[in-house]
């Protein structure tokens, strides 16, 4: 296909650390001279722990300023590692995450299933979970809203969060993104799908062929893949 001619990325070929949290500590080097988050294209400074977003360099402006309790929302000044293809959509077709399994048992006897079974039982979960090419970064609070939703095929609304060019309809369990990174998302999505198996939907499938054409692969992901095939 398209995408693995430009990627020159073969099925057999996987990005995944021995763990999620070791992938994530190799993320921060891979980006350290790309600091630009994915969605609203924000400056960061990973070593500001305070407050790592630069609103300034792209308007952004926090849905919830504050928690419910009146605290100040943490995750709106920090960055974190954002699963392109949510951990649901390749995570649902293991048994440990439908089902649960005979090791994912409380204390209280009472079972559990989905992610925290599978990240306790599963190698091959393990293993999607920490592939770098699906983990980009991204501001806290756009990873916590946007949760396991799919992504919507009209153009974002820039209500929400500032003058970012994201977008999350609630109701409709959908995440609206910037056309200069939908051929982004739209290789991930396919190399996800290719490498582990995972299904897309024929309507998914022919949206991200779309955004494939659209949005040509750019000099960063070029970049990020070179680093990443070290």
């Amino acid at each position: 296909m398209k995408y693995f001619i430009l990627f020159v990325i073969s099925v057999s070929i996987t990005f995944a650390a021995p763990s999620f949290s070791k992938s994530k500590k190799q993320l921060v080097k891979i980006y350290s001279n790309h600091t630009s988050t994915f969605y609203c294209g924000c400056d960061y400074n990973i070593k500001n722990k305070k407050n790592m977003i630069d609103r300034k360099s792209c308007g952004y402006i926090p849905r919830n300023e504050r928690t419910k309790k009146g605290n100040i929302n943490k995750r709106s000044r920090r960055i974190e590692w954002e699963h392109v293809m949510p951990a649901q959509n390749f995570g649902r077709q293991l048994s440990c995450w439908t089902k649960g399994d005979s090791r994912c048992i409380k204390k209280n006897g009472k079972s559990f299933k989905g992610r925290k079974c599978c990240s306790k039982v599963s190698s091959k979960f393990k293993e999607m979970e920490a592939d770098k090419m699906n983990l980009v970064p991204a501001i806290g609070e756009l990873n916590a809203d946007r949760s396991n939703y799919r992504y919507g095929a009209f153009k974002p609304s820039n209500e929400q969060y500032g003058q970012c060019n994201f977008q999350v309809d609630f109701k409709a369990r959908k995440a609206f993104i910037d056309p200069s990174i939908r051929g982004d998302v739209a290789r991930i999505y396919f190399y996800m799908s290719d490498t582990y198996d995972i299904k897309l939907s024929k309507q998914e499938r022919k949206m991200m062929s779309a955004w494939d054409k659209t949005d040509p692969i750019d000099k960063w992901e070029k970049e990020k893949l070179d680093i990443l095939k070290k």
